[in-house]
């Protein structure tokens, strides 16, 4: 995902020279090539991501698109009042693209995993989130976000997020994407841990379960017809979130079937359940730890038909 965002920023930059490249430090070797050719719209902030967000929006008040870039946890936690105040609240034009999100960086302990980003930014008013799934996406979204007028935060896992589109679909901001229809369940996710999702759907089509696969790359605004349909049609709603329960992806829906679904359903949420990752290793190791492998999305999709199964003959009796 970070190569498709660098390539999609450089050719933006290249086309307009309103859009800047703003780091804090970190990853100034991987824009080597815009430094380059793109000096006069390059800043490296230093280690100071706080400020970084401030100039952004000073920037931004002049008629610039300021990208900024980051470890997301530095960026978001770092600098919270920064974009709540100088950007959200006066709705300034400022990107935030954060790398790592989720517990990507594996082997570097909580300190470097962000799970708590979406919650964080989902509550701003004016801000947009952008969730890509894969390279793809990264650059279609990295396209989108510089054409909304306003606070974006781009998501990104690292390089090496493998690919899961082969050609392009009707792409669109606050639109998700069935990926896979199925009736028995609807899996929902965001990011690089729909790749996971996907193969796990491979395994429950052994046991002969039909899963619905929805990509929300749009977090907020959220697509919420997408979702009701989903409830109507399958009933049973898993989300799969690299990200606390608390105040994601997962709550988010939630809302919506709270607040305008009218069938029942089953429901559950899957990611950290008011706890820190645990355990080092690699990626996949992550996930393993702490309950987000595809044999742990099995599991709970299996659960939760045999819930549904039980509510729904108890219903009818």
């Amino acid at each position: 995902m970070r190569n498709a965002y660098l390539s999609a920023l450089y050719d933006l930059a290249k086309k307009d020279s309103r859009i800047l490249a703003l780091i804090s430090d970190n990853g100034t070797i991987v824009y080597d090539k815009y430094r380059a050719d793109l000096a006069d719209q390059f800043l490296n902030c230093g280690i100071s991501e706080a400020n970084m967000i401030s100039v952004a929006a000073g920037l931004a008040s002049c008629g610039k698109i300021p990208f900024t870039y980051t470890i997301t946890n530095f960026l978001i936690y770092r600098a919270y009042e920064q974009i709540r105040n100088d950007a959200c609240l006066q709705k300034m034009n400022v990107k935030f693209v954060g790398i790592g999100c989720g517990f990507a960086y594996s082997n570097l302990g909580p300190t470097h995993h962000a799970t708590e980003d979406i919650a964080l930014m989902r509550v701003l008013p004016n801000m947009t989130i952008l969730s890509p799934c894969d390279p793809w996406e990264a650059r279609k979204l990295t396209v989108a976000a510089a054409e909304i007028d306003g606070p974006v935060f781009l998501r990104l896992a690292t390089g090496g997020t493998p690919k899961i589109y082969d050609e392009g679909y009707g792409f669109k901001v606050g639109q998700g994407v069935t990926i896979l229809d199925g009736e028995d369940v609807t899996i929902i996710a965001t990011g690089g841990i729909v790749f996971e999702v996907l193969k796990a759907v491979e395994e429950l089509k052994k046991k002969g379960i039909s899963a619905r696969v929805i990509n929300l790359h749009t977090i907020k605004p959220i697509d919420k017809e997408i979702i009701l349909k989903a409830a109507q049609e399958t009933r049973t709603i898993l989300i799969v979130e690299e990200h606390s329960i608390v105040g994601g992806l997962g709550s988010a829906v939630s809302e919506i079937l709270q607040e305008e679904g009218k069938v029942l359903i089953r429901f559950k949420r899957m990611g950290l359940n008011n706890a820190f990752p645990q355990g080092y290793g690699s990626h996949d190791d992550m996930k393993e730890m702490n309950g987000l492998s595809k044999g742990h999305i099995c599991q709970a999709v299996e659960t939760l038909l045999k819930e549904k199964e039980d509510v729904f003959n108890t219903s009818h009796t």
